[in-house]
This record gives C-alpha cells, sequence and structure tokens, in this order.
C-alpha cells in the first residue's frame, strides 16, 4: 500500500520505519520537511518527505499522528485530500497543562472524543482510530511475551479491516469496539497507559484482552 503518514514525531518516524519494514510504500509529511532531511538519510532513506496535502492526496491510507491540539486544523487543511480514505488516527486530545498526580487532562468531555470532531470535520474520510494507546517504543512488534490488543473503532467496515491487517503486520491483534462513538471509550486508555510511567517511569506495557476459554 502507499501510506502516508502525517506528523513528523516519534509515533510518525516509528510508523514510518514499521510499515516500510512491511514492504508498504511510504510518505511523510510534514509542513516544514526540511527538518526531516537528516533523519531519513541516516534513518529512513525510503521514506519520501512532502507536504502534508500532497502527501495525503497521493497515499491508499492516510495515518494521522500530530498533536491533538493542532488535529482539527491539519484535517480541514488537508480537506478532500482524504476523502473516500482510510484514516488511522494516532491523535489523543491532550490538553496543554501538566498531568495530575499522574494522569493527564483531556480538552474533550466524557461524551465525546477527539476522534469525533475529526470524523465532522471531514466527513467524506473513513476515520479508525488506533495507534492512540501505547507509546511510540512499542508501536512496532513489541516484545511482551503475549501478543497485546489494539482497540479500534470508526463508521466504516472496510476502513477497518485495511486497519486490522495493518496492524497484524505489526504484531497486534485488533479489537473492534463499533462506530466512531467508541473512541469515546478509547481515547481515554492513552490517560490510562501513560500513568504507570508518569508516576513510577514504567513504559514497558501495552493492552491486552483476555477471553474466557471457550467450553
Amino acid at each position: 500500500m502507499k501510506i502516508g503518514i502525517i506528523g513528523s514525531g516519534n509515533v510518525a518516524q516509528t510508523l514510518a520505519r514499521g510499515f516500510v519494514a512491511q514492504g508498504h510504500t511510504v510518505a511523510l509529511g510534514t509542513r516544514e520537511p526540511a527538518k526531516l532531511e537528516a533523519w531519513q538519510k541516516d534513518q529512513a532513506p525510503q521514506v519520501k518527505l512532502g507536504s502534508t496535502r500532497e502527501v495525503a492526496a497521493a497515499a491508499d491510507v492516510v495515518l494521522l499522528a500530530v498533536k491533538g491540539t493542532a488535529a482539527t486544523a491539519v484535517v480541514e487543511q488537508l480537506g478532500d485530500a482524504i476523502s473516500g480514505k482510510p484514516v488511522m488516527d494516532a491523535t489523543n486530545p491532550i490538553a496543554d497543562v501538566p498531568p495530575t498526580h499522574g494522569i493527564l487532562s483531556y480538552f474533550t468531555g466524557p461524551n465525546e472524543s477527539l476522534m469525533e470532531r475529526l470524523q465532522a470535520a471531514a466527513p467524506a474520510a473513513h476515520f479508525v482510530k488506533a495507534f492512540s494507546s501505547v507509546g511510540a517504543g512499542l508501536m512496532v512488534h513489541p516484545q511482551l511475551g503475549t501478543r497485546p490488543s489494539m482497540f479500534i473503532c470508526g463508521n466504516d467496515a472496510g476502513a477497518k479491516q485495511t486497519v486490522t491487517t495493518l496492524l497484524a503486520e505489526l504484531g497486534w491483534d485488533a479489537e473492534d469496539v463499533g462506530m466512531a462513538v467508541g473512541a469515546r471509550a478509547i481515547e481515554p486508555l492513552c490517560q490510562l497507559w501513560c500513568a504507570p510511567g508518569l508516576l513510577r517511569g514504567d513504559w514497558a506495557h501495552a493492552f491486552k484482552m483476555l477471553r474466557t476459554p471457550s467450553t
């Protein structure tokens, strides 16, 4: 697939390398591509660099990996470049304030989610929540003694199947929690995942869905 990643931070860089290793064609879109030229040369020569809109327009699948406070504006700028495409949403609505006793503050309320705002901003795109409940260091083939779960949601079944396939390639089992409204349950997992790290420096963990054995 042609995967266009919007963002320039650790999540974008980690997943760019991970998808290239799986044989995908990857481009990374950022406002200032020149700032990533050294990283590209040293760590990811196969990753193309470009503007956010041109990268999104050329992609089969888009990954949104930008700061939550900027996500809506970025989606609005992408416009029809993401129409009809699966858009993996790795963002979280983290507010620009310090954590409270190890718990991140969000700028969304309990009965809304950032992904729902993004879907409303680009109704023709097929958003799927993914990669939002674990740190960048564990996103690609995490070594945790068991295959972890990545909770996903979205309104388009085909887009979710595409994301499920991509997750499997990187070592994850997808757990589908339904329509876009499911992001209201998924996004707080970032707060839960970060709490052990912020409180005790423990970042080497992920979530796993466990089920009783079938009888």
